[in-house]
């Protein structure tokens, strides 16, 4: 007798914090089965969660629909994402926070607008309670993702999505470009939407990160920058930057070589002479950096996709 197919999978990163994993469990868990979903729990763990895992372990033994994955250290949440990706059965993906993030109860608006038709389906946490500061740098964070790639998202960063299983071979996530998974979709002309949910007070501590971690968010934003508008076009990215140092360049030397040739100053012992000869150098390397990337694409084009077809019509 074969085990039958659950039609959602549901995956839950343990990368950093967790709450009651058994709480999160039922809550979701009766939701899915009240709205008349068959489905499965598919627990990533992220590196040494001792508690966790012992309190999985438990959860299992009772019987219930779960599935533990445990990485020997840890990979970052892309990567627990993606290995959950790989092992979902279901045709739909919901993931979810490793504490309870949004209300349970929001859980069929979600479905509600997959039935419309929606490739990915994520949650806006609205009204916001957390405290101010928390808000304050979302909407900053956000302000700018939609300035750099041209979306209009509120809140990339909830960590409850409703995915097409069907699309998910078309993502790569590494590093912490799991945040813009909605983006990726968005740019990727797939359907997404935006529903707004409850936020819950295990999601409302105040989150202040160390500098170094702000410095990492920003690096993460130019590199979704950089892959969202260059990749498929890296001599307009390189090539602007060089074009302008060496035209920069250009003008140092060319402003000092007039005054030599007049007569009014030696070129001896001239940092700036030094600083234009550099600047031309460093753009005619990131020029040539883009035209090797050109190349480079124009030979593997056939490879790469960057569309999609949403339907055939014969």
């Amino acid at each position: 007798m074969t085990e039958e197919i659950p039609e959602v999978t549901v995956v839950v990163p343990i990368s950093e914090r967790h709450d009651n994993l058994e709480n999160l469990y039922h809550l979701y868990s009766s939701k899915l089965a009240q709205i008349g979903k068959t489905f499965e729990f598919l627990f990533i763990i992220d590196g040494h969660f001792p508690v966790a895992q012992e309190e999985l372990q438990k959860l299992k033994k009772t019987g219930n629909a779960i599935k533990i994955l445990k990485f020997p250290r840890s990979f970052g949440e892309s990567a627990a994402l993606m290995e959950g990706f790989r092992s979902a059965r279901g045709a739909i993906i919901l993931t979810l926070a490793s504490y309870i993030q949004v209300d349970s109860e929001d859980i069929p608006k979600l479905f509600s607008a997959y039935e419309e038709g929606y490739d990915l389906v994520i949650s806006r946490r609205y009204p916001r309670i957390d405290p101010i500061l928390n808000r304050i740098q979302s909407r900053l964070y956000h302000y700018i993702v939609n300035k750099l790639t041209g979306c209009a998202f509120k809140d990339i960063t909830c960590g409850a999505r409703l995915i097409k299983k069907n699309i998910l071979s078309e993502f790569t996530l590494y590093g912490d470009l799991y945040r813009f998974i909605p983006v990726f979709a968005f740019r990727k002309g797939l359907k997404v939407t935006e529903v707004n949910v409850r936020q819950k007070k295990d999601d409302t501590e105040l989150r202040l990160l160390r500098p170094g971690a702000y410095l990492r968010r920003l690096l993460d934003i130019l590199t979704l920058f950089f892959l969202v508008k260059f990749t498929r076009k890296p001599l307009r990215f390189f090539g602007l930057i060089g074009s302008t140092l060496l035209v920069l360049g250009a003008v140092i030397t060319s402003y000092l070589g007039i005054l030599r040739l007049l007569g009014q100053m030696g070129l001896a012992n001239r940092p700036l002479l030094l600083l234009g000869i550099v600047l031309m150098v460093f753009g005619i390397q990131l020029f040539s950096v883009g035209l090797v990337g050109e190349l480079i694409l124009f030979t593997h084009a056939k490879e790469l996709e960057s569309y999609r077809i949403e339907e055939i019509i014969e």
